[in-house]
């Protein structure tokens, strides 16, 4: 079974699109569906217990919390899972119909012996410091390209539950770059790959990065960026030379990053 665990703010407006998604999956395999709904002060929490009563084949389990931020949000639902497997889905974001089918495909290859699959979504394309291995058509994930590039957009991934057990959740403190803090610390035990094939639209087509939601504070995305290179580093993933070139890095990406941002908007 796939549990699917997806945080709820304010999102009367998408969600039901996002529910949409799960229930045109052509993987004919098992699902539960986390929602949480995290303090919204709009109509999401009744979108969804309509949603919930219409499609009770859907086997939807709905939490309310009072706001605590979304990385606490997606930890209820992950404590509360019982899936073999977990996949990631935001309020905003639609997976495509084939979505779980590619990405099971791959978590159940005994060969690959993947533990956690990611994909494209909206303009995303594979680049350096990432290539696909022409042998398997994949993407290897590691820590050290995570910390050149991140890729693997949160509603992208899907992994196995023994990932909760060798790496933990989300970091609860930290609200921006959180997804990329726990892909970094799942890369310490498992293996990860990117699926190079576009399996989510997310947030309604919008870049990649730094142009709304909370990417587009840029000022504070670099503050958690800095702080997942630091946190590499404090837990021994990297040396102190590797740290400074990170550091530096990032820094000058992040200069950089407004006025991509401007020009390719």
């Amino acid at each position: 079974m796939i549990s699917i665990i997806i945080p709820i703010y304010n999102a009367e407006k998408t969600i039901g699109k996002a529910l949409d998604s799960v229930k045109n999956q052509t993987w004919n395999g098992e699902f539960e569906i986390i929602a949480v709904n995290d303090g919204s002060t709009d109509r999401s929490q009744e979108i969804v217990e309509i949603y919930r009563q219409k499609n009770p084949e859907m086997n939807i389990i709905l939490i309310n919390q009072e706001n605590a931020g979304v990385s606490k949000a997606r930890n209820s639902a992950l404590r509360t899972s019982k899936g073999e497997f977990i996949a990631l889905l935001d309020a905003d974001d639609e997976w495509l119909p084939e979505k779980t089918t590619r990405q099971m495909k791959i978590l159940m290859d005994a060969q690959l012996n993947a533990d956690f699959v990611a994909s494209l979504w909206n303009d995303e394309k594979v680049g350096f410091p990432y290539a696909v291995n022409p042998e398997n058509q994949l993407v290897e994930i590691t820590l050290k390209r995570l910390l050149i590039k991140i890729t693997g957009q949160t509603s992208t991934a899907i992994f196995k539950r023994k990932i909760l057990e060798n790496t933990g959740y989300f970091d609860e403190s930290q609200r921006y770059s959180e997804d990329a803090n726990f892909w970094m610390r799942i890369s310490k035990h498992n293996r990860m790959y990117l699926l190079p094939q576009r399996c989510v639209y997310a947030g309604g087509g919008k870049k990649s990065f730094g142009i709304s939601g909370l990417s587009a504070n840029l000022k504070e995305m670099e503050k958690g960026i800095q702080k997942n290179i630091r946190e590499m580093y404090l837990t021994n993933r990297i040396n102190f030379p590797e740290y400074l070139f990170y550091f530096v890095f990032s820094k000058l990406k992040y200069f950089i990053r407004p006025f991509r941002a401007k020009f390719n908007g």
